[in-house]
């Protein structure tokens, strides 16, 4: 399954999810919390912190970057051996709606390169996109502003045009259709958290103090010098490990 087919099914899967806590604000319903809405809204909490499909950015693999236009918006995808790194993705103004399908595909290529090329500078990459003639932009004369910009924004750079069809190309496409305003922007990139901060958490249940803490700050986040701050217990903005001393 495309990464455009595993978009659409989390967001399909997010909405059965939130289903339960959606019935609760329903006018005329009894605001009644019972294990399936608890479960519904632990399960919601662990979709929303997580990023199963993103992956950290490895220097020593090339990048490939994938991008595609529509009538409406222009999108891309950072990529690694088929995995997705970040995402990029903007809609089309009145003035470059106007513009060719060619010259359109030259503008998503441009943004993309000058949005990742802090990571697209040190070694060769590729450029994916199903615009046949762009894997010729090296070889054709500059005749248009677009050629001349999108050279001139590739100037230094190492890498690739190649060809791919539009059909598989889900992950832009996908992007690149995406219904948001002109002044909108769409981005994300991974980000790697400790594994220990997850014992932390585990650790809680084995501690009267730190239950009869967390139960307090669950209904206040501040209490004094201690806060909750993403499920973690924090003392003068520290993580707080008094409780455990093999954490320590």
């Amino acid at each position: 399954m495309g990464l455009a087919g595993y978009y659409r099914r989390f967001v399909r899967n997010f909405g059965l999810l939130a289903k339960p806590l959606t019935e609760l604000l329903k006018k005329g319903q009894t605001f009644a919390w019972t294990t399936i809405t608890e479960q519904s809204f632990q399960a919601l909490k662990s979709a929303l912190i997580s990023a199963p499909v993103l992956a950290l950015p490895d220097f020593n693999q090339p990048f490939v970057v994938e991008t595609d236009a529509s009538d409406k918006g222009i999108g891309a995808v950072l990529q690694q051996n088929g995995h997705p790194i970040a995402y990029v993705s903007k809609a089309l103004g009145p003035k470059n709606q106007g513009l060719s399908t060619y010259e359109k595909e030259s503008l998503a290529i441009l943004m993309a390169v000058d949005h990742w090329r802090s990571y697209l500078q040190p070694a060769e990459f590729i450029i994916q996109t199903d615009q046949r003639s762009l894997i010729h932009l090296d070889d054709q004369r500059l005749n248009t502003y677009w050629q001349q910009k999108a050279l001139t924004k590739l100037m230094g750079l190492q890498y690739k045009i190649c060809y791919k069809k539009g059909s598989t190309n889900n992950a832009a496409d996908a992007l690149s259709r995406l219904p948001v305003s002109p002044t909108s922007e769409i981005l994300a990139i991974s980000t790697a958290q400790p594994a220990w901060l997850q014992d932390l958490q585990d650790s809680y249940g084995d501690s009267p103090q730190a239950s009869e803490l967390l139960s307090g700050l669950a209904v206040h986040p501040e209490q004094g010098q201690f806060k909750l701050v993403h499920g973690i217990i924090r003392f003068k903005d520290r993580n707080w490990l008094d409780h455990s001393e093999s954490l320590q």
